[in-house]
């Protein structure tokens, strides 16, 4: 057993977790993002005006308590470095607020139930993607990819670029090019997003042997990256107008925000400090948010 298992093992006890700590598992901070951008996909969808309003909180709560399912997992798997990472140790687990089999039935529970629950009640390739999105992020990127490659957030991103996707997916039932188009999105999003966050957070990811792009390639290469991806990213932004799924203004608003980013990409390249780092990863969330807001006030 390593130092940072025993460590987490030594903390955990066999108290049985209060609600703060069950919520605490779901990540709700991410969740946050996942509601949001799976609303997004669900709003700008074909037909979403014909969908009952509770079809639609019901693929939401599906998708909200699937992401959240994921979390739990993916902090019962890690939680031995979770332990020795400044970021991290504040969780349940590391804390010793719970069992470790709590965490994961809990999750596992959910799991299925959200994925059952969405094919009942919506579709069942709604249902699919929301099933496969779990399994890429728990055993596809937790599991195998986090701790054995640097490219890990880049392939493993994939599961945080689903939710519109399966948004979409509840009302149509289908995938189309345009919900891809949304996948595609977030999915180079996520590199510059998380290795902003890993620039500031290398010591912990060194202390805890995490191969993310800083540790094994160094900084400079990783804000090169960071500005390759920013540079794909900005006319990816505006595909949606392309295949009509905005307007004008979408496209106007998309290229303003996505160039904007990539300025504070070659901010990062430039600095020698990780306060622009920390400001980029700052704006990124904003981005995410803002982008799939103006498309949907574009739909209006």
């Amino acid at each position: 057993m390593s130092s940072a298992e025993t460590i987490a093992e030594t903390n955990t006890s066999n108290t049985d977790g209060n609600i703060s700590d069950y919520f605490a598992l779901l990540k709700p901070k991410v969740m946050s993002l996942v509601i949001f951008s799976g609303f997004a996909g669900l709003w700008v969808a074909p037909g979403f005006s014909d969908l009952h309003p509770f079809l639609a909180f019901v693929a939401m709560l599906c998708l909200a308590v699937n992401a959240g399912a994921a979390g739990a997992i993916n902090m019962w798997y890690d939680r031995d470095i979770d332990a020795i990472m400044n970021r991290t140790k504040e969780r349940p687990l590391p804390l010793g607020k719970m069992c470790p089999n709590e965490a994961l039935s809990f999750g596992l529970v959910l799991s299925v139930l959200s994925v059952l629950t969405m094919g009942i009640a919506l579709n069942w390739v709604a249902a699919g993607l929301l099933a496969f999105a779990n399994f890429f992020y728990v055993v596809i990127y937790t599991m195998w990819l986090k701790r054995s490659t640097p490219q890990n957030i880049v392939i493993g991103g994939a599961a945080g670029a689903f939710p519109p996707m399966i948004g979409w997916a509840a009302v149509t039932g289908d995938i189309t090019l345009a919900s891809l188009s949304l996948f595609a999105i977030i999915f180079f999003w996520t590199p510059p997003h998380f290795w902003a966050l890993s620039l500031f957070a290398n010591a912990d990811y060194k202390r805890a042997n995490v191969p993310m792009l800083p540790v094994t390639h160094g900084e400079r290469h990783t804000k090169i990256q960071m500005i390759i991806y920013c540079i794909l990213l900005t006319p990816l932004s505006v595909t949606p107008y392309f295949l009509g799924v905005s307007g004008m203004a979408y496209a106007i608003a998309a290229t303003l925000m996505s160039l904007f980013f990539l300025y504070t990409s070659f901010r990062v390249l430039k600095d020698q400090t990780y306060k622009s780092a920390k400001l980029m990863f700052g704006y990124s969330v904003f981005y995410l948010f803002a982008i799939f807001l103006a498309l949907m006030l574009d739909k209006i």
